[in-house]
């Protein structure tokens, strides 16, 4: 009787994990075999003159303000004029004097109600309403760009995009087994699914880093969003406003991973924790709308479905072990998915071997974040604030300060 249940029991939970998962599979399906699929002709270039803003959001970011300054600064301007500006919001250390003295224009914010990145680039973003700018970027403090991000995001604004994402990619890729796996995470989150979401005709979504808006979208549609995921909470808003992110594929910004601490676990559980809640608030309004007719939301309700890749396997993993035989068959197809979906990652992120050689401790990668499931639902429900992740070199002064105290 008890074995029976038992399987009875089991043979649920597979379905279960087949229902969950299959929205994901079908999305990872669809936007890995779209990025084969020919890319359009270019876009006419327009000359003339086009003022930039880019504005970088810091909260105590003096160990990397300088370096994401100069490489913005440093960038070919491509006939444009450019105007960087830092948000020191909330800072208690002196990110506001670095980036004042390497050549950044610089707004203070403080706020002990209002405390995060989405309030920050409001702030920003009002601030410099009148300045009479045609588009603002968002580049993060702990980043670098590349030399070519003007001329080629700026100048899709100027030839007529209503928003455009580039690449966001791994700065210290080859720091530590961690952040190799993080760069191949990010080859299929940042590349391979904007890039397919591209060549269908979509909107690519935002990133958090390396995106621009005209000044006649962000009057149109203000960022109002504030949420921890808020780059997430914006798109979809600009998604039910009609309209769309464009992907750059022929440029990138590259910030840094952290390599360990305990701010690794925190930046994950926020951001994922985030994502629920997202996911929860913002699926039946998107689904409402797909079944009013408006199936331009079909695809932002099945990225919005779609789990993070450790949990996406997980659900697969539960459904192949399960003795029903369809259930087991589509597991195992959602599992033959996303090795089609991380090989299109590695080609079209530009990685190699050694990439392929790092999924082999993905397995220990999926138990970590297993592991972070019920600090990830406590985020899910709660307001999050503007907690920032100490950065490896901070990391690398406290080993050095401690080593130096036992000698």
């Amino acid at each position: 009787m008890i074995p029976e249940l038992l399987h009875s029991a089991w043979d649920i939970v597979g379905t279960l994990a087949v229902c969950a998962s299959l929205p994901g599979s079908l999305e990872l399906l669809a936007l890995s075999a779209a990025t084969l699929l020919p890319e359009p002709p270019a876009a006419t270039p327009h000359d003339g003159q086009w003022r930039v803003a880019v504005v970088v959001p810091a909260h105590n970011e003096s160990a990397n303000i300088d370096s994401c300054v100069r490489s913005l600064l440093s960038a070919d301007p491509a006939g444009m004029q450019i105007g960087v500006f830092v948000v020191a919001d909330n800072c208690t250390d002196d990110t506001a004097v670095i980036a004042s003295q390497t050549g950044a224009n610089v707004l203070i914010r403080t706020s002990l109600t209002e405390r995060g990145k989405g309030y920050a680039l409001h702030f920003a973003f009002t601030s410099l309403d009148a300045l009479g700018f045609d588009c603002m970027f968002v580049v993060d403090a702990d980043t670098v760009v590349a030399s070519n991000f003007f001329a080629a995001a700026a100048g899709a604004l100027r030839d007529g995009a209503d928003a455009v994402q580039v690449r966001y990619l791994v700065r210290n890729a080859e720091q530590a087994v961690r952040t190799r796996l993080m760069r191949l995470a990010l080859f299929a989150w940042n590349v391979v699914r904007p890039l397919g979401r591209e060549r269908l005709g979509l909107s690519v979504g935002l990133l958090g880093n390396g995106f621009g808006l005209r000044s006649q979208t962000l009057k149109s549609v203000p960022y109002l969003a504030s949420s921890v995921v808020e780059d997430l909470e914006y798109h979809l808003t600009l998604v039910q406003a009609g309209y769309r992110v464009r992907f750059i594929n022929s440029t990138a910004v590259y910030g840094e991973i952290p390599v360990r601490g305990e701010g690794v676990k925190t930046q994950r559980s926020r951001w994922e924790g985030g994502r629920l809640r997202m996911i929860r608030d913002q699926s039946p309004r998107l689904l409402r709308g797909v079944l009013r007719g408006r199936l331009i939301f079909l695809e932002p309700l099945f990225e919005l479905l779609l789990l993070p890749l450790a949990f996406h396997v997980t659900l697969l993993a539960i459904a192949t072990s399960t003795p029903l035989p369809l259930v087991r068959d589509i597991g195992f197809a959602g599992i033959a998915v996303v090795l089609f979906h991380l090989s299109t990652a590695i080609i079209a992120g530009g990685g190699g071997w050694r990439d392929v050689g790092t999924l082999a401790v993905a397995p220990l990668y999926v138990l970590w974040k297993l592991l972070l499931i019920p600090s990830l639902l406590r985020s899910a429900s709660t307001d999050q604030e503007w907690v920032r992740t100490k950065r490896n070199s901070e990391l690398e002064l406290a080993d050095d300060a401690t080593s130096a105290a036992k000698q």
